[in-house]
């Protein structure tokens, strides 16, 4: 078979199926490619990199949490957090009947350089905001949002730059790609 492998760069408020009865935009309207579905779920209200493929036995894999494969997101949170809000999401947090596996979380140094959201995020003078790099190894419904607010610090934007070795770097905002060949070998290891 030939499998295809595309690189989406989703935006805000685009749901990440190829249907909706409610008239949402979906992914049929930025990938005319047939019979590629997405390799994991980005909500609604979030952005960035989405695999698209039609190798079932690699979606299987990349969606399976007990395979682990890691997933960065650049979350802007409602203040600044406290160096104990940190750690707790390294370690895991509670949520509702569940606990999180270990993350990988620390603040950006500077806000990184992603073009505007359309309709932008609230901006409050009062309060300030903070970029954080969050790398996942499992995947639950609306998780980082959850984390955030479970230590305090609501969840204003949220992008994902990253799936295992594949980044999101200057793809533009509703575009796509196909992987590279160094990046469909890495795939490979996966699947």
């Amino acid at each position: 078979m030939n499998y295809r492998y595309l690189l989406l760069n989703k935006p805000y408020q685009v749901l990440c199926q190829f249907q909706d009865e409610q008239g949402r935009k979906t992914l049929k309207d930025y990938v005319s490619v047939p019979g590629v579905y997405a390799a994991g779920r980005l909500d609604y209200d979030s952005e960035g990199l989405v695999l698209l493929t039609n190798d079932g036995r690699l979606q299987n894999r990349l969606t399976d949490p007990r395979y682990g494969h890691p997933r960065t997101y650049w979350v802007q949170v409602e203040g600044c957090p406290t160096a104990d809000a940190l750690e707790t999401l390294r370690q895991g947090v509670r949520i509702q009947d569940w606990m999180t596996r270990p993350a990988e979380v620390w603040v950006l140094p500077q806000q990184p350089e992603l073009p505007p959201r359309e309709p932008p995020i609230r901006f409050r003078r009062q309060i300030p905001t903070t970029w954080l790099s969050v790398t996942l190894r499992e995947g639950r419904n609306r998780q980082v949002r959850r984390m955030t607010a479970a230590v305090g610090y609501p969840t204003l934007r949220l992008v994902r730059v990253g799936i295992g070795e594949l980044h999101l770097q200057d793809l533009a905002v509703g575009c796509w790609r196909e992987v590279t060949e160094p990046e469909r070998q890495n795939l490979r290891h996966l699947g």
